[in-house]
């Protein structure tokens, strides 16, 4: 989810970091596979957070 706006990328990209550079009406995503995607705003929402969320784990209980 970007500036509150869910964008699908499909399940190869689970799990993989992606950079996203958000302008007024684009939103373009850099692939692992040095592909771009470029997609159209739907929401003028502004960016909250600037750096994204690490990936959480769970501890064991032994």
């Amino acid at each position: 989810m970007v500036a509150g706006q869910k964008i699908a990328l499909g399940r190869q990209f689970a799990h993989h970091t992606v950079t996203v550079h958000v302008s007024e009406t684009t939103v373009a995503i850099e692939l692992p596979d040095a592909e771009t995607r470029i997609v159209r705003r739907t929401t003028d929402k502004a960016v909250r957070s600037i750096k994204g969320q690490r990936p959480r784990t769970a501890t064991t209980i032994p």
